[in-house]
This record gives structure tokens, C-alpha cells and sequence, in this order.
């Protein structure tokens, strides 16, 4: 069974990043920059003078709508944020500030790859506060009409089991299975963003979209993939829907360890899930590693100090 990291990580620099917005097709710049322990994720747009910061925890996320934007109490937003917060959740990193000036984060090419080869090829910093993991005891469910969600309780890993069905062929009823701490997740962080090509039109007519490219995103019609090259990977369209989860997952402000089985989710019913989670303050336990590894015959008590918030 794997064992957890002990202690919370941030970078030893900063990182920058520069690429356009997939919905708002502006241009913006990114500094990710070294952060404090228990400071956790936190946006700060630097085009605004004030009340600009905006934390990225589940409760601020005002709309999962193709993609997770966070507000803060200000109306002050960002958008875009799960490829980024994805990209951290995989390089292990706990605490940063993001300085960004505009709403939304460069899409650079539709997955987190380019986010996470820049994070991996940076020193981290190992901080003195140990890192909160949120371990789930009882299975908690959400059904949202035809799609499902679910997580139960599994030994020190974030596992995916994740469904996708669609009726277009190429996409179809794609599956994977991934466990975060066991897996090579290369094909998972370099999965792309995906849509139909007879929902573009509908998408860019709602405004949104606008830096949407081949560049960017996999565009799929009735019968092929219509980027050069085709597909990064066999599963891309699974992949990058776990890779969106593990992003969104990030913003409970926790390591989540349970194993999560998902039909048909997506943005939106991830943060309603984590809501529910949340409400669910019983199926949880949130604790701090003390070099103990969990098994099954050993009581959450004896082998951590559990701090509930």
C-alpha cells in the first residue's frame, strides 16, 4: 500500500505562464508563486487593485458551467481553473499564490502538461506543517438525474472509476480506471479538452469558447477525430475527465483518499457532490500522517491525530 506524503509542499520559485483563455480568447499572464503552509491555493488578479483575492475551495465556485470558475465575496472571478489546480494536486503542491491578470487561465494546449512539466522540472520546498488528508469512512452517493456519483472508503490512494456515454461514436462509452498514487498518470495530465463539433456553434453563441482551437481542444464529429494526429492516447476523452476531477477535487482544500466511481459527471456535479461531502461530516475523517501506514487492522485513532475542522 502506498504511503502518504507527510508534509505540506510549495515551490522554491516562481513559475510563469503566458497563453490565451479557451472562453474568453484574451491573452493572460500567469505567476505561480511560493506560498506559506496552510495557505492552501489562492488567485490573486493583479489587473484589480483591490479585494482581488479569490481562494480556490469548493465553496467559491459560482459556476461549473464547461469549466469551474471561482468568485470571491466581490464578485471578483476566475475561471478555468481545474487544469491548473490538476496540475498541483499531481506535482504535490499544497501552497501557492497564482497572480493572474484576467479572469481566466491560459488553456495552453487543453491539458495540464504544460503546467506539470514546469512544475516537475522545479524544486519544491518542504514546509513544516503537515499536510491534512481527508480519508472517507462511509460510502456517499449523489444521483443528478442520469448521472451518478459516488466514493467509499479505500486504503491511502485517490482511485477513479469514471464512465463516460455518449452517443456520439467515436466518444461513446468510454472507461478507465485510475488510482493517483499507484498509476503513471502521463496519459491522464496530457488529456486534452474535448468537445462536439455540432456544439460549437451553440457554445460560441453563449459567448463562451472564443480561444477554442484545434490547438487547444479535441474536436470530435459524427465519425473522427478532426485534429492532426488524432488522439494523444487511446482513452483521451476518459482521461481528461479524470483529469478535470482530480482538478476539482483539489478545491475541497484537502488530499482526498477514497475510491470515486462517476457516470456522466463533470464540473458541475463534482462540486455539488463535494457540497454533499461536506454535509456528510460523518463519513469523514480528516487526519494528519504520522509515518504510520493505514490498514485495515489498524484504528484511524491509534495511527494519526485527527483534526476535525
Amino acid at each position: 500500500s502506498p504511503m502518504l506524503k507527510i508534509y505540506q509542499k510549495t515551490l522554491s520559485n516562481n513559475l510563469s505562464f503566458e497563453g490565451i483563455g479557451l472562453h474568453s480568447g484574451k491573452k493572460s499572464n500567469l505567476l505561480v508563486k511560493p506560498a506559506k503552509e496552510d495557505v492552501g491555493i489562492v488567485f490573486k488578479r493583479v489587473d484589480l487593485d483591490q479585494n482581488n483575492l479569490v481562494v480556490a475551495n469548493y465553496k467559491n465556485v459560482t459556476s461549473a458551467k464547461l469549466c469551474t470558475t471561482l468568485e470571491n465575496n466581490f464578485g471578483v472571478r476566475i475561471s478555468t481553473v481545474e487544469h491548473l489546480l490538476a496540475a498541483l494536486y499531481l506535482a504535490d503542491i499544497d501552497n501557492a499564490i497564482i497572480e493572474i491578470d484576467s479572469e481566466e487561465v491560459p488553456i495552453m494546449d487543453g491539458s495540464a502538461k504544460e503546467f506539470l512539466e514546469a512544475f516537475k522540472k522545479t524544486k519544491t520546498k518542504i514546509l513544516s506543517k503537515k499536510r491534512k488528508y481527508l480519508k472517507i469512512v462511509d460510502k456517499v452517493e449523489l444521483i443528478d438525474g442520469e448521472k451518478k456519483i459516488s466514493i467509499e472508503p479505500i486504503d491511502n490512494s485517490l482511485e477513479v472509476d469514471f464512465r463516460l456515454n455518449y452517443e456520439n461514436k467515436i466518444i461513446g462509452k468510454q472507461k478507465n480506471v485510475i488510482n493517483f498514487e499507484i498509476d503513471d498518470l502521463d496519459e491522464v495530465s496530457s488529456s486534452r479538452t474535448f468537445c462536439l463539433f455540432e456544439d460549437i456553434e451553440r457554445i460560441k453563441k453563449a459567448g463562451l469558447a472564443r480561444g477554442g482551437s484545434l490547438d487547444n481542444a479535441v474536436v470530435v464529429d459524427d465519425n473522427s477525430v478532426m485534429n492532426t494526429g488524432g488522439l494523444r492516447n487511446d482513452k483521451e476523452f476518459v482521461n481528461h475527465k479524470i483529469l478535470d476531477l482530480a482538478g476539482d477535487f483539489l478545491l475541497s482544500g484537502y488530499r482526498i483518499i477514497g475510491k470515486v466511481v462517476c457516470y456522466q459527471g463533470g464540473h458541475e456535479l463534482t462540486n455539488k457532490f463535494l457540497k454533499k461531502l461536506f454535509n456528510n461530516k460523518s463519513s469523514l475523517k480528516i487526519f494528519e500522517n504520522k509515518n504510520i501506514a493505514f490498514s485495515k487492522n489498524v484504528s484511524l485513532k491509534q495511527s494519526s491525530k485527527i483534526a476535525v475542522n
